[in-house]
Formats: structure tokens, C-alpha cells, sequence
């Protein structure tokens, strides 16, 4: 796979828990390890997502964490994919009729790339970001 030219630099990753149980948080620790080596598909995390490409969210959305989301998802700059990672993140899992949930994430930000499983193997998340890839190949092809 081949990046186009506005994609020339690695991708850049930037992770947000909004709320899960950390086993998501587990496997994408084991993702970034030198086993799986997701930087040879040029992947890296980064620490503000005003440098991001992808946004990683993990948990059900909490009371507390729908301004916090919508926030870091004005602040990634475009084009941008969002990667719900975990079951949680989908339907609110095993914290599905809680009270303290304002309900799954594509109720708050759009989501562009789902990855099941409680928690999902670390090959998913990395066939995630491939496909978190071809979406924004497609969203500059679009552009252009």
C-alpha cells in the first residue's frame, strides 16, 4: 500500500479513553510493541491531536467525556478517521444500560473504522489502521 503524496510522513495516532475497563488500552500497548511493529506500516502514536491523523477511542462515552471527545475531535485537523476500538465503544458492551453513559461513540463523534472485540487482538487494531489508511487515501483522492 502506498500513501499518496499529502501521506509522504508516517501516520500519526492519537489515542482517547473515554471511559472503558483499560483492556482495550492493554492490547494497544501490545500493538506498539517491536512483535507487531506497527511503525513499518509507518504508524506512531503522538501526544496532542493537533499533530493527529487517526483518532484511537476506546470505552463507552461517560457523562463526563462528551465535551472531552468532541473537543479532541475538533482539534484533529483534516482529513481525519476515527477508530472506535472495542465492543464498549460500539454498543456500550458490558456496560450497556449504565447510568453514567451518554451511549456508544458514533453518538457523538462520527466513526469511521470499527474494530470489535472485548478486547480486540492487537492484528485487528493494525488491520484498523490499514483500513484508517485507505479511508484517508480516499478522502484526499476526493479532495483533489
Amino acid at each position: 500500500m502506498k500513501l499518496t503524496k499529502s501521506f509522504n510522513r508516517s501516520l500519526w495516532v492519537y489515542h482517547v479513553n473515554t471511559g472503558s475497563c483499560n483492556g482495550c488500552e492493554i492490547e494497544i500497548v501490545a500493538t506498539i510493541t517491536p512483535r507487531y511493529d506497527p511503525e513499518r506500516f509507518g504508524i506512531k502514536l503522538v501526544g496532542t491531536p493537533r499533530h493527529a491523523d487517526v483518532l484511537l477511542v476506546t470505552g463507552p462515552v461517560t457523562h463526563k467525556m462528551v465535551d472531552r471527545l468532541r473537543r479532541v475531535y475538533e482539534q484533529t485537523p483534516d482529513p481525519k478517521v476515527v477508530m472506535c476500538i472495542g465492543s464498549c465503544g460500539q454498543s456500550g458492551g458490558v456496560f450497556y444500560d449504565s447510568y453514567n453513559l451518554d451511549g456508544p461513540q458514533d453518538q457523538v463523534v462520527p466513526v469511521d473504522v470499527y474494530v470489535p472485540g472485548c478486547p480486540p487482538r492487537p492484528e485487528a487494531i493494525i488491520h484498523g489502521v490499514v483500513t484508517a489508511i485507505a479511508k484517508l487515501e480516499r478522502l484526499e483522492a476526493e479532495k483533489q
